[in-house]
């Protein structure tokens, strides 16, 4: 029983696994794969209701936020006219970076610094040609590519395995509708 101080939990039941017989023969196994089939195909439609119901529904929230983002926008870059305007007075000539008002607080942050590069490759080949390779990366790491080619060489060496899992699969067949 909960205490007064714990809000009462819901016991969460976890649905079980749904049983199916095991077919005997290859009749019924080919019938468990097409009806396997159209559970896809059934689960596929709703799926896609679900999508076109979400969409909708997305789509008249948007729209109806729509004027009240114009709107906020708007006002939000008249706030900072005049705040920019007023800076020197609202910072106490710089000395703060936040000034509240009566209704919320208007700030200026400045972000951390970036590193923005244009045409990497003729950066990298410039860094190296005046020297300053220092600031170049190098990344070492294990080809697994090379390894798979030449499972042989590296068989002894403890901490690499080539594992080769199987999985079942069933592939009902389907067709897609002509258009």
């Amino acid at each position: 029983m909960p205490s007064a101080h714990q809000p009462h939990r819901k016991t969460r039941i976890k649905p079980g696994v749904a049983h199916a017989e095991v077919p005997q023969t290859r009749d019924q196994a080919a019938a468990a794969v097409a009806e396997i089939g159209a559970a896809e195909r059934e689960m596929q439609r709703i799926q896609a209701s679900m999508n076109d119901a979400l969409a909708a529904v997305k789509d008249e929230y948007e729209t109806s936020a729509e004027p009240h983002r114009a709107r906020r926008d708007a006002l939000s870059r008249a706030v900072q006219v005049w705040a920019d305007a007023h800076r020197d007075e609202l910072t106490q000539h710089g000395k703060v970076k936040t000034h509240t008002l009566t209704t919320g607080e208007i700030l200026w942050r400045t972000r951390p610094p970036s590193v923005v590069i244009t045409g990497a490759e003729a950066v990298l080949d410039l860094l190296r040609r005046i020297g300053l390779s220092r600031f170049i990366r190098l990344k070492e790491e294990i080809n697994r590519e090379a390894i798979l080619a030449d499972p042989a060489a590296v068989a002894a060496v403890p901490g690499i395995a080539i594992r080769q899992p199987e999985d079942f699969v069933i592939l009902p067949f389907e067709t897609e509708l002509a258009d």
